[in-house]
């Protein structure tokens, strides 16, 4: 039978972003049920925001600039982007409402959008954390007006007349129903319901009366004078949408092979509730089969998991924090810029030849026993066409990052490392586990982080 300090650790994986150093005296002596009831707490929301240069960029503009100016905006995009990207890894580091930043982090991944513009970044990366605990409907609807999401999916070209499809598609197709559950000719109606909706450039959502067609439409089997939020509604009220997000949800909180009985029950529940995020994750966090051997430590991590997961045990400081989008973008997995509106993929994908090892070298790296051998490909989609400068190059491959060892030891002290981090144990003996490590505490800690069984929660 798993121990409670078992189930503590697992529902640290799934629920937020691993078991901090301060925590473990607490996951020792609590019960799983304590701590659920800790991580489901509301907690006030902080909006994340940034500070680089408040200088107030009219978009509408932006094509009367000329050479030098555009770019000089691109620079200060970048900056914030990069600063917005930053602050929400460290909500997932330090945030005490973890549950929150998780959610955040998986609604940002299936709400996927990529914009330069960096008010539109924090706009709608605000929406998703605000109401990612929340109901699934008021997430929709605010992720749906986005600018980010409208400007991604080329809505701002909708017009009467002239209908752009691809936003009423992916809102169907990878936001809420899924492939099969709707035809070319709900896509095409969907898309007559969706002209007009536009934005300003304050990240503020506009509805262009000029440009809509406001004409009678027929919309998986219903026939009216639907707009957006018509659609919208409508696509709510199909079951098929709850269990398309519940199976995606038990995917990414339990386990990549789908219990389809178990996601039955849940998206049943998930459509009674009127679609309650809070109660469908109270589900499923306080159900047994969450806790069954098969569900604990078979996920890989995703990277950002695993950065998260790495600087939540290990309290540092770190002298250049733009280092970490260098980490990102290696690993295959940078805040803010899915590789398209499916977002990122997930499991097995995260895995290759050269990814892994450099997954394993991250902590040895990070606590600086070996250098970076690798160099971060130049990519015009990711530095909006800043090429890296050879002073960036040579600070990520010396990330200059501090460490509290005293605590880290302190917290250590008598416990195992094999225990206090990994899901699953390693296949070799402990007569072994203790002799590769060299007797010392703090290089045992670093190299458990450096086999292939820590990618795994």
């Amino acid at each position: 039978m798993m121990s409670d300090f078992k189930k503590n650790m697992h529902l640290a994986n799934r629920a937020g972003f691993g078991m901090s150093l301060q925590q473990i005296p607490a996951f020792e002596q609590q019960s799983t049920a304590v701590l659920w009831k800790q991580y489901a707490q509301q907690h006030e929301f902080h909006p994340i925001s940034f500070n680089t240069e408040q200088t107030d960029i009219d978009y509408t503009a932006l094509s009367k600039l000329n050479a030098t100016d555009k770019k000089q905006v691109q620079q200060l995009n970048r900056k914030r982007n990069i600063e917005i990207n930053l602050n929400f890894l460290n909500e997932m580091v330090h945030s005490e409402d973890q549950l929150r930043e998780k959610m955040a982090f998986f609604w940002h991944g299936h709400f996927a959008s990529r914009v330069i513009n960096s008010n539109f970044s924090a706009h709608i990366l605000n929406e998703i954390r605000k109401n990612a605990l929340g109901n699934f409907r008021d997430l929709l609807f605010a992720v749906s007006k986005a600018p980010a999401m409208l400007n991604f999916l080329n809505n701002q070209q909708n017009k009467k007349g002239h209908p752009n499809e691809n936003f009423a598609r992916e809102v169907m197709e990878l936001f809420t129903m899924g492939r099969g559950n709707y035809t070319e000719s709900d896509v095409r109606e969907a898309a007559r319901a969706f002209t007009g909706w536009s934005y300003d450039k304050d990240a503020q959502f506009l509805e262009r009366k000029k440009f809509h067609d406001s004409g009678s439409k027929t919309f998986l089997g219903r026939t009216g004078n639907f707009d957006g939020n018509a659609i919208l509604d409508i696509i709510l009220e199909q079951p098929a949408t709850a269990r398309f997000i519940t199976d995606k949800l038990y995917r990414f909180l339990v386990n990549e092979q789908v219990d389809q009985k178990i996601v039955d029950t849940l998206s049943k529940d998930f459509f009674d509730s009127g679609y309650d995020v809070r109660r469908l994750l109270d589900r499923v966090f306080t159900a047994a089969w969450f806790y069954d051997s098969k569900n604990v430590g078979n996920k890989i991590k995703s990277p950002v998991e695993l950065m998260a997961g790495i600087m939540r045990m290990l309290p540092m400081e770190i002298a250049n924090p733009e280092n970490l989008i260098v980490y990102q973008k290696l690993l295959g997995q940078m805040l803010l810029y899915p590789p398209n509106v499916a977002g990122w993929p997930s499991g097995k994908a995260w895995i290759d030849s050269s990814t892994l090892l450099l997954r394993m070298q991250i902590p040895q790296i990070w606590t600086g026993l070996r250098p970076l051998d690798l160099d971060a490909q130049n990519d015009d989609d990711l530095d909006m066409g800043m090429k890296q400068s050879r002073a960036l190059a040579k600070a990520y491959k010396n990330p200059k990052i501090s460490i509290d060892w005293a605590g880290v030891e302190a917290a250590f002290a008598d416990r195992d490392p094999f225990e206090l981090l990994l899901q699953q144990q390693p296949s070799f003996g402990k007569t072994l586990r203790d002799s590769y490590a060299g007797g010392s505490r703090r290089r045992t800690i670093i190299e458990v982080m450096s086999i292939p069984e820590y990618q795994l929660c």
